[in-house]
């Protein structure tokens, strides 16, 4: 199974798939639009660049996924061993949702939340709720202590860093986002901090 690929970027067919010339073989690597924006933003067509990758074998298909993180890649893998869950379904809900961003939804029982996904509907949703708490390992309790490939939840950084990166998910802009983060406090509870970034947001503090 290939694991990952470190190549030369040779062309961007979409903004869902990437061709990747590793030694000497051309590699069609189906992406999310944010992963493909973030391949583009650090080089153009001819850089070396690399993508961690989930190699999908089937009788009819041989299909490679390519993600920037492996914590993305656990939980396109996750996603896809739900009931009902596809590869196109998870890399929607990829595209809608980054890991920190679903994994708050799944812990908040946020259907809303996952019905912005396309093809997604109440029942759907109220489904991948119950299967992801165990297959992404949600705590009980808040979101503070969900954070992405071991992050240390008591830094500002970690705290700030999962917060920006659910609000990215959900939509906001950059500008939304450091308003609403600039005077927060620097220690504290991540899913606190979400719920009030999102209420301020929603309110227009």
């Amino acid at each position: 199974m290939i694991g990952s690929v470190r190549g030369q970027l040779l062309d961007r067919n979409s903004e869902s798939e990437l061709l990747i010339e590793v030694g000497g073989l051309g590699y069609r690597v189906q992406v999310t639009p944010s992963t493909a924006a973030s391949v583009g933003s650090v080089g153009s067509v001819g850089s070396e660049v690399f993508l961690h990758t989930h190699h999908a074998v089937r009788e009819d298909s041989d299909t490679l996924y390519g993600f920037t993180t492996i914590d993305e890649r656990r939980v396109f893998e996750s996603l896809i061993s739900a009931h009902g869950v596809g590869p196109a379904l998870a890399l929607a809900i990829l595209s809608v949702h980054g890991p920190a961003a679903l994994r708050v939804a799944v812990a908040h029982d946020d259907l809303a939340a996952l019905c912005l996904v396309p093809g997604v509907g109440r029942k759907t949703a109220a489904r991948l709720v119950m299967e992801l708490k165990s297959r992404l390992d949600i705590p009980s309790g808040d979101y503070a202590s969900v954070v992405a490939d071991g992050a240390d939840a008591s830094t500002p950084q970690a705290v700030h860093g999962d917060v920006r990166a659910a609000l990215e998910s959900l939509g906001y802009g950059p500008e939304e986002i450091h308003a609403v983060l600039v005077d927060a406090p620097p220690h504290g509870d991540a899913g606190a901090l979400l719920r009030d970034a999102l209420r301020r947001l929603a309110s227009g503090d």
